[in-house]
């Protein structure tokens, strides 16, 4: 074990983090449309209301119309080229009937509504495309290359040929995937796995581009091409995951397309049909006009949103972030689980497990933790850092030291009250054929998933530590409620070695283990489990777990140690990263989906009443608006009924026994 001398600058992207590009909001020609026709409605709306004139707010209204209707009207219209009827358009003709009656209000509403969407739409795509093209920042611009008389020279990293050799310095990220040749350090490639430790590289192991380099320097040998690294085949594969992911679709959209050639249909023949027949022209427009408005989809769109809206609102308040209606939706419809281990079932951060002083060193837990910890301190190694923070909870004093000596990938080593203390491995320390009792509490450890650190005094092994990464409190829980939930225990997948994901799988209470994964075989094991019919959802934090996210049903990211390619793929957030939000969020998509098909059959009960006596006899304009009104507020007051703080407490009160069960649990022994 060696420590990080030189803190790279780029601390977020040691991380595993990425700094993107964003698109400022108003670049985006939607986002503009949609908030000049929003101002000039709530311009508009305080005359109208007031009783003001006609002029002062009928030119307001028409230039709503004019700036949030032409573009969806537009793009209808071409539609119509593919003989597609597009809602958006049929929701501007209905607007602009609507307008014709003297219904400006509502027409002006549904106009802001549809801009509205359709700005957040461009908007959450816009932030996808940023991701993506900030994950190529991990990658160095430049690499320097060495030359066959021994010299070196700076080249971007995309002139790097198969065959090249590069140098890597302590603190740089490698600048393409390759394989060591001469030199040894410790690799920090939780971009890549999501491993919680740097791991040792030394002549002939595997490095990837954009894996940052702790100590030691490194001659690597090009083995791909920059355009084929595995950071550029994650770039490849979100984007590829996004393009080709199942339409974006609430239910009601699903029969949008008849449902509107129907009614468009029927309005046609009900306003051609009489005046061939001989009938007056102007009650036949009025028919016509009222059979529209009462047949219109708004209240069936309305039905179905605000359960959807207010559970987002909901969910929002308590810690998830979901990102659209569509989103909230297919969270009810997961039946299978795909959870990564590091920063998601963990908390990510290694902590000491096991405390081991050797029999015969005379050294109680606290003095062993005392001396690794003094001459840790200097060191800003994860390890290192986690041996320090156990000293300090068990407050104890830690002193001074000299001669402090770094050596990549073996340890560290350093003068602690004028006796000489080395804390690192144990295979570059102790030889397996002594059978010392090291070695096998090493083993032991190493055996049970944890990383087995060796402290030896003046030369002499005088103890062992286990660290590993914790489970979470409520990952048990978690676990347990997400299989009653969609009838199929969740599956652990994870770029972290087999000892170690087996016994956080076995403490968390999962048999379905897929360890040492790449990014692209997560994304494997999501195809491998729609294949079967299932659909999935996965939940992560790193750049690694963002193509699988993309690929997934639905993907949930963790908020607070998520990269942002993570963060911006995901379909929705745990912001304060409480994974026992996660089935919680669930539910709760599970309960708004049955209020919309509560509120379809209340909307299609009025819809139908209403058509039938317009048709039969003659339904007055007025009465025809006030109940197709009185239809959408029914199903809107409906709906608002999961904002309320109790409908999120049902969702967690269906746990509590889980919880209870699991809040015992702790992986840590230290």
């Amino acid at each position: 074990m060696s420590s990080t001398l030189t803190r790279p600058a780029e601390t977020g992207a040691a991380r595993g983090t990425v700094a993107p590009r964003r698109t400022r909001i108003l670049a985006l020609p939607e986002a503009r449309w949609a908030v000049g026709a929003l101002v000039l409605f709530l311009v508009a709306l305080p005359l109208y209301l007031t009783g003001a004139p006609a002029w002062s707010w009928g030119p307001l209204f028409a230039a709503v119309y004019v700036t949030g209707g032409w573009e969806p009207g537009w793009a209808g219209l071409q539609a119509l080229k593919d003989k597609t009827l597009d809602v958006d358009l049929l929701m501007v003709v209905a607007a602009l009937g609507a307008a014709a009656i003297g219904q400006v209000l509502d027409g002006a509403l549904l106009i802001v509504i549809f801009a509205t969407s359709g700005a957040l739409e461009a908007i959450a795509t816009a932030r996808t495309a940023d991701s993506v093209r900030g994950l190529l920042d991990l990658a160095p611009v430049t690499a320097s290359r060495l030359l066959d008389d021994g010299s070196e020279e700076t080249v971007p990293t995309e002139e790097l040929r198969v065959g090249d050799t590069v140098l890597v310095r302590p603190g740089e990220r490698i600048g393409a995937d390759g394989r060591v040749l001469e030199g040894a350090g410790e690799v920090d490639q939780a971009t890549i796995t999501g491993e919680p430790l740097p791991v040792t590289k030394e002549a002939g192991d595997e490095v990837f581009a954009g894996t940052l380099n702790g100590t030691g320097a490194l001659r690597v040998k090009v083995e791909r091409d920059p355009s084929d690294s595995v950071i550029a085949r994650i770039v490849a594969m979100v984007e590829e995951a996004s393009e080709t992911k199942a339409p974006t679709q609430l239910f009601i959209e699903k029969v949008e397309q008849r449902y509107s050639l129907g009614m468009v249909a029927a309005t046609v023949a009900l306003f051609a049909l009489p005046l061939l027949l001989g009938a007056d022209l102007r009650s036949t427009l009025l028919r016509a006009m009222t059979f529209m408005i009462v047949a219109s989809p708004c209240a069936v769109v309305l039905a179905t949103m605000p359960p959807l809206l207010s559970a987002i609102a909901n969910a929002g308040r308590h810690g998830v972030l979901v990102k659209s209606a569509v989103v909230m939706e297919r969270l009810g419809q997961v039946d299978a689980v795909a959870l990564d281990k590091t920063g998601t079932l963990t908390e990510g951060t290694p902590r000491v497990t096991d405390i081991r002083p050797l029999a015969g060193s005379r050294l109680s837990e606290p003095e062993l933790v005392r001396l690794a910890a003094a001459a840790e301190r200097p060191s800003e190694h994860p390890l290192a850092r986690a041996i320090v923070d156990a000293a300090r909870v068990r407050t104890l004093d830690i002193p001074l030291v000299d001669d402090f000596a770094s050596t990549p990938g073996a340890g560290v080593s350093a003068k602690v009250d004028g006796r000489t203390v080395a804390v690192g491995s144990p295979a570059r320390t102790l030889d397996d054929s002594t059978g010392h009792p090291a070695v096998a509490l090493a083993t032991g450890l190493e055996q049970e998933g944890r990383t087995a650190v060796l402290v030896t005094l003046d030369g002499t092994p005088v103890g062992v530590l286990g660290i590993a990464d914790r489970l979470r409190e409520e990952a048990a829980a978690t676990v347990a409620a997400l299989g009653e939930l969609t009838g199929t225990a969740p599956v652990l997948v994870t770029g972290d070695n087999p000892r170690a994901a087996a016994r956080l799988a076995a403490e968390a209470g999962i048999t379905d283990v897929r360890a040492g994964l790449l990014p692209q075989d997560k994304v494997t094991v999501v195809r491998e489990l729609q294949r079967a019919g299932r659909k999935v959802l996965v939940v992560g934090d790193g750049v690694n777990d963002a193509p699988a996210l993309a690929a997934a049903h639905v993907g949930i990211a963790m908020g607070r140690a998520g990269s942002d390619l993570a963060l911006e793929t995901a379909d929705a957030v745990v912001v304060r990263d409480e994974l026992a939000t996660v089935p919680a969020v669930v539910r709760l998509s599970r309960r708004a989906r049955r209020l919309v098909v509560q509120n379809l059959v209340v909307a299609a009960t009025f819809i139908t009443g209403l058509v039938a006596w317009d048709l039969v006899g003659t339904l007055p304009l007025p009465l025809g608006v006030a109940g197709h009104e009185g239809s959408t507020v029914i199903v809107g007051l409906n709906g608002l009924r999961l904002l309320a703080d109790a409908a999120w407490s049902q969702t967690r009160r269906k746990r509590e026994g889980g919880d209870q069960a699991g809040s015992g649990r702790d992986s840590s022994a230290g």
